[in-house]
């Protein structure tokens, strides 16, 4: 033994420990190099894994499609919502067969179930003309239909009864909450075939304006979520499952161009609606016109925001309150007037008997006017309340002709327009300015004292008939008036 501890310790000290101590380093650090390595491998993947995550996310996004969470969110409003939401079948008299004889069809359209009572809203196209009505409950039920009253054509809101009760409702959010840019959720029936379609988008804009057919349909909300025919009167949602408008129109040529009625416009109307079957509406009792570039020059306004009053109306609530021809109305009860249509907006949304505050520019100083609102007359009454060389309530100006004139032209009779209101009965119907109107309903116009006799026996919601001479050709123009 001891030549063997000998034999060990015979060896230089260093020489005896160097070789395990090495050894063991090299195990000790391949095992720490494996393990370090392990480690680093794995925070590499896991590093690798979530920005893997958070690309496929950033294409997710950039594709438009919904995060988790928003998925989630437009899950629960289907699912909160949709027994809410209806179809609604309209039977109509479409011409066909022998003789021009008519037979019956169905068109489709959509609802929102507002009132435990039955009271479901939709959109006056809707059931315009319907000979009968149902409405398909989601789960299937079918149950006949009245009309209770429409708001055609200016807000085309319709709503209808059933007899059922106790009807699940949709909460009413506030349109006027809503900016550009924020996530809604349609749901409708799609085609009439695809019963409560969803489908997701966002707030495209605001305050926008839609025309066809003679029909002009103002302050509405643009969204991109896919509306089609059949959405009609179907609710646009926010991410909450509140109803922030009525889906009523498309640009049939465009895609991701759809148009809802803001929810707080229409919630006067339906309960003007249910109480009494139509809509009162205020009046200020004034013509009123843009305020133009060069218009704003000559009244010195800084801007062209306001509306230009062109006419005040005898004895109408505008002249009773002094308001006089040249002011320009800048504010309405408390809310910035940006131009002429958002002034209609105001007064038309105003109660009836309601006294307001009206702020006019008049001699580039700002007066309060206090307006008691009263209730809008149909055009005819508004027509009979104008003067030669006024806006009548169709919106024209006309004037007789110059002797020159008829001498050029080699006429003798004939009234000529002056002006057209922008967005009037007479603007979408195609009236323009310098057009000679000859005849109205048949009936010879030999000069503006004559037109304004028989314009005024015009009755609101009919269709009115122009015979009129433009450049030298002779043509008829018929639309209809407003109620």
């Amino acid at each position: 033994m001891e030549h063997t501890t000998q034999s060990f310790s015979s060896a230089p000290p260093n020489r005896r420990v160097k070789g395990p101590i090495l050894l063991l380093g090299v195990v000790i650090v391949a095992l720490f190099a494996g393990a370090l390595g392990g480690a680093i491998t794995t925070a590499l993947l896991l590093r690798s894994d979530s920005a893997a995550a958070f690309s496929d996310a950033a294409a997710a996004a950039s594709r438009g499609q919904l995060t988790l969470e928003e998925n989630s969110a437009v899950i629960e409003v289907v699912k909160k919502v949709g027994p809410g939401v209806v179809t609604i079948v309209a039977a109509v008299d479409n011409p066909g067969g022998l003789g021009g004889a008519t037979r019956p069809v169905s068109a489709s359209g959509s609802g929102v179930v507002l009132d435990p009572r039955g009271f479901i809203v939709t959109n006056a196209h809707v059931v315009a003309g319907a000979r009968s009505l149902d409405v398909v409950f989601a789960d299937g039920r079918r149950q006949v239909a009245e009309i209770v009253g429409t708001d055609s054509p200016f807000t085309d809101i319709a709503v209808v009864k059933v007899s059922a009760k106790d009807l699940d409702t949709l909460p009413l959010g506030d349109s006027d909450a809503l900016t550009p840019g924020q996530r809604v959720v349609a749901i409708g029936s799609a085609l009439g075939d695809f019963r409560n379609t969803v489908t997701e988008g966002v707030i495209s804009g605001l305050h926008r304006t839609w025309r066809e057919g003679g029909i002009v349909l103002e302050d509405l909300i643009q969204t991109d979520a896919a509306i089609n025919h059949g959405n009609s009167g179907g609710p646009l949602l926010n991410v909450h499952g509140e109803v922030v408008g009525i889906n009523t129109a498309i640009v049939a040529s465009g895609q991701g161009i759809g148009f809802a009625i803001p929810v707080n416009m229409a919630k006067g109307i339906i309960s003007d609606l249910i109480k009494k079957g139509k809509v009162t509406r205020g009046w200020l009792g004034v013509g009123i016109q843009p305020l133009t570039k060069e218009l704003a020059e000559s009244f010195e306004m800084k801007d062209t925001k306001g509306a230009l009053v062109n006419e005040v109306y005898p004895d109408s609530p505008a002249a009773n309150a002094g308001i006089k021809p040249g002011d320009i109305i800048v504010r309405f009860n408390g809310k910035d007037v940006e131009d002429s249509r958002g002034l209609q907006v105001l007064v038309g949304a105003a109660g009836v008997g309601t006294m307001v505050t009206v702020d006019v520019v008049r001699d580039k100083k700002v007066y309060p006017i206090n307006v008691k609102i009263g209730e809008m007359p149909g055009e005819e009454n508004i027509a009979a309340r104008s003067v030669e060389g006024k806006e009548d309530g169709l919106g024209l100006s006309v004037k007789d002709i110059a002797p020159d004139i008829k001498e050029s032209l080699n006429i003798e009779e004939g009234a000529v327009v002056k002006s057209v209101r922008e967005g009037s009965s007479a603007d979408e119907g195609g009236i323009l300015p310098g057009d000679i109107i000859v005849a109205v309903n048949q009936k010879k116009i030999p000069d503006a004292a004559e037109y304004k006799r028989v314009i005024a026996t015009v009755k609101s919601g009919s269709t009115v008939s122009f015979l009129i001479r433009r450049e030298g050709v002779t043509l008829y123009i018929a639309f209809k008036t407003r109620r």
